[in-house]
């Protein structure tokens, strides 16, 4: 093994990968012989940073548990259906979410909400915030479950570290008093400190019915509503649109 080899053997065995595929690539094809030193270590490290970055994003995109792997580059602004183009630009940015905003996004079935968020949400991947995306009923209930395993703060601590926490279906599934307070524990949690996407079907003033028990349907909306960007998607099904035209 000559002394180059050993080297990108050493770079691959201290997970350098990025760094090792540059310099093995430099050496077949001889562009290192244009670079003077210093520019070929920069080189090196950039392929290194690059490498970590992209690993770092994908990570994070598995662990958000996505439901479309959507990217922003994909949102489909003529259709008629009150997405507000310059809306969504500025919401790109993720400054939302350095300033622990939420967003609300709701209407019909088949209307984009899912993708949309799930295309925010990978953005907030992009910008290295930590996602989670889960259904509304399921994470109420996987709660319920913690409580009577003994690790309800260790889940709940968990969310707490989540920058984005994504609410797929809020309100489809009815609140019993365990679920409503369960609700009640992660957004005490995440106000004013991470954010939150909820995508509901139902309009936001029908919410505080939904959730049942007034006082506790009450400090539920005061967190959820006030300083909340709201999307409310409207239109013929977008879904419907797609299979009528296949």
């Amino acid at each position: 093994m000559n002394s180059n080899q050993a080297t990108v053997t050493k770079l691959h065995e201290m997970r350098m990968h990025g760094m090792a595929r540059a310099f093995q690539t430099s050496l077949e094809t001889g562009i290192s012989n244009q670079f003077t030193p210093d520019e070929l270590l920069a080189h090196l490290v950039d392929a290194e940073w690059d490498d970590r970055l992209y690993r770092k994003r994908e990570r994070l995109r598995k662990a958000a548990n996505f439901r479309y792997q959507a990217s922003f580059e994909e949102l489909d602004f003529t259709l008629s259906r009150n997405l507000d183009k310059n809306q969504i630009l500025r919401l790109s940015g993720c400054s939302w979410i350095k300033e622990h905003r939420d967003i609300l996004i709701t209407g019909p079935t088949g209307i984009g909400k899912s993708f949309l968020g799930s295309a925010l949400g990978n953005l907030a991947c992009d910008a290295g915030f930590k996602v989670f995306y889960q259904i509304a009923g399921r994470l109420l209930g996987s709660l319920k479950e913690a409580k009577n395993n003994g690790t309800y703060l260790k889940v709940l601590s968990k969310l707490q570290k989540t920058d984005v926490l994504i609410f797929e279906d809020f309100g489809l599934s009815p609140f019993d008093e365990e679920g409503r307070l369960a609700l009640l524990d992660i957004l005490e949690d995440r106000h004013g400190r991470k954010s939150t996407i909820f995508l509901s079907q139902l309009p936001v003033a029908s919410w505080h019915g939904l959730i049942g028990d007034s006082t506790i349907a009450d400090a539920i909306m005061d967190r959820i509503v006030y300083g909340s960007y709201r999307i409310e998607l409207q239109g013929e099904s977008v879904r419907k649109k797609m299979y009528k035209n296949q």
